[in-house]
């Protein structure tokens, strides 16, 4: 990545915060070349490029540098992407995402969505099967991944962690923390999710609050499902590793700019995602909700703090007077 003195700052603004965050979604890039192959980096690059033109597109001719922001929304929109996303699909989505999540807004600290998952739904939306039914399982070792392009492609095919958890069929633990085994290329891993997501909130470059209270959201309603014995659901921890909610919890709902700012408002916003996640994976079409959570409770930020600042005006109204 650019640092501070190779680029100009009329070109690039460096923002130590989100820098951060690049490094800490490193270990799951480099868990989607041990896994699928180095194609993964190769769909990043394309990520990185058209997401960085796009958004200087607009900055440049404006006279403002480019934000280093636009690196970390490159990256989760890359590493949520199947190993197998034909490449132009790859540009197109990072460019829709960039243009109408983020530079339609205002740029960087004005946009409403998340531009990662609004370039996400983006091609779900547009490019369903490619998107959603051409998975490959990983290599069988680093090794082979480190020496191959992609896992054949003969082995397609739509039997992610979600869709056998919604067939009722059982997955060991195991494929699901370290991360062998079929999904978006930078998600599958617990352990290597883990890894950076602490290191980013261990260096306050994400807000434990958001990811806590997601994760307590996402656990405390997979648990009453589970108990009542809703037919699907596996067990709390099982739900929890399997798919994106981690990734999402970390690096997604972490987001600070389309987020709330009050606490009251993140703990709520939080648990909302975590719980409306594992309702869509249950009882929606789509096999995963991070990416539809986020982008509805997006639009109820700006209640949420509003909310949070009457009531904590209220609060200190009622102290002032007793």
């Amino acid at each position: 990545m650019p640092k501070a003195g190779l680029i100009p700052k009329k070109y690039l603004l460096v923002q130590p915060v989100m820098m951060r965050v690049v490094v800490g979604l490193l270990p799951c890039l480099a868990g989607a070349v041990f896994f699928f192959g180095w194609r993964p980096l190769l769909v990043t690059l394309v990520a990185l490029v058209a997401g960085t033109a796009a958004e200087a597109a607009f900055t440049l001719r404006q006279g403002k540098p480019v934000t280093s922001a636009v690196f970390v929304t490159c990256l989760i929109y890359s590493l949520s992407l199947p190993p197998t996303v034909p490449l132009w699909m790859v540009a197109v989505g990072i460019v829709f995402g960039v243009v109408f999540g983020k530079m339609a807004f205002g740029g960087f600290g004005y946009n409403v969505y998340n531009p990662a998952m609004v370039a996400r739904c983006f091609v779900y939306i547009s490019f369903p099967i490619a998107l959603t039914a051409r998975w490959v399982p990983p290599f069988g070792s680093p090794v082979q991944g480190l020496l191959g392009w992609v896992p054949p492609v003969d082995a397609v095919t739509s039997a992610t962690p979600l869709r056998l958890l919604q067939a009722g069929q059982d997955i060991p633990l195991a494929p699901l923390f370290f991360g062998n085994i079929s999904g978006s290329m930078g998600e599958t891993s617990a352990l290597l999710v883990l890894l950076g997501g602490l290191f980013i909130v261990y260096k306050k470059a994400a807000q434990w609050r958001l990811a806590v209270s997601c994760l307590l959201g996402a656990a405390s309603t997979a648990t009453v499902l589970y108990l009542v014995r809703v037919p699907g659901v596996p067990d709390p921890l099982t739900y929890l590793l399997a798919g994106s909610l981690l990734f999402g919890a970390f690096f997604v709902v972490t987001e600070p700019i389309s987020g709330p700012k009050t606490k009251p408002g993140q703990w709520i916003y939080g648990a909302a995602i975590g719980s409306l996640t594992i309702v869509l994976r249950r009882y929606s079409n789509f096999p995963e909700g991070v990416m539809f959570s986020v982008l509805f409770m997006n639009t109820f930020v700006p209640l949420l703090d509003r909310a949070a600042k009457l009531f904590q005006e209220k609060r200190r109204a009622q102290a002032t007077t007793s």
